[in-house]
């Protein structure tokens, strides 16, 4: 609710000429890869200049709504979930880095969010799925001296199994959970000494998804996750 007491904020050209630009694109229902009025008819149609229909185009780039090519009208981009996520996080770090509260928000979030996705995982498993994750986890062990490259495949066996969902949107929400959390609190995604419980853990994970146990694949996966979460604050706390 606006609060009347508030001074009001003064608006920029390219804020109404954005806001003009998004109406465009719903009235005329354009869809991806359709073309949009060039610079110069914008100035002329909305009566400014340049620089605010840069401003507004550019801005409308970065929220991953049209694409702009050198020597090319604009177009309506592609939707894109990666992008999408790529918005927020920015935002996502700066809480990350500044606010335990959010933290244990993200942790508690991706917990839940993990445990649906082992069910899912179970429930849609294939031959050729099980096989990949078979193939992450084997690689995994390989690397359980190399703590990068062990890292990276423990984000990619979360991400392969959030892909088994069958949904695009869950995968990518994955690897963004895994990789906030892996950026600036990489002490909650490593466990040094502890490999080998990581890997019996994925394991046991692994083997619920192939049996195609739903229940018992979420459980394991909230399990594994709440080990990791008390081991962060064991040693935060020694």
């Amino acid at each position: 609710m606006m609060d009347p007491s508030q001074p009001i904020r003064r608006r920029k050209l390219s804020d109404d000429v954005r806001e003009r630009l998004l109406l465009l694109i719903r009235e005329r229902k354009l869809r991806p890869g359709d073309a949009i009025p060039s610079e110069r008819e914008l100035m002329a149609q909305y009566g400014v200049g340049r620089p605010a229909i840069r401003e507004a185009m550019q801005a409308l780039q970065s929220m991953g709504l049209i694409d702009i090519r050198h020597g090319e009208r604009p177009r309506v981009a592609e939707p894109s979930v990666g992008q999408m996520l790529g918005q927020i996080g920015e935002p996502i770090r700066h809480m990350l880095v500044n606010s335990d509260t959010t933290l244990e928000n993200l942790k508690e979030a991706r917990a839940l969010f993990e445990a649906q996705m082992a069910g899912l995982a179970a429930a849609n498993a294939t031959p050729e799925s099980v096989g990949i994750l078979d193939r992450i986890l084997d690689e995994q062990v390989s690397a359980r001296r190399e703590p990068d490259a062990f890292l990276a495949c423990d984000g990619r066996f979360h991400a392969q199994i959030a892909t088994m969902s069958g949904n695009p949107i869950f995968a990518a929400l994955s690897r963004s959970l895994f990789d906030w959390l892996a950026e600036f609190h990489s002490d909650l995604m490593r466990a040094p000494k502890l490999e080998q419980l990581t890997i019996n853990e994925h394991t046991a994970i692994l083997e619920a998804i192939r049996s195609g146990d739903a229940e018992l694949a979420a459980s394991r996966m909230t399990d594994h996750l709440n080990r990791a979460n008390d081991l962060y604050h064991a040693a935060n706390l020694a």
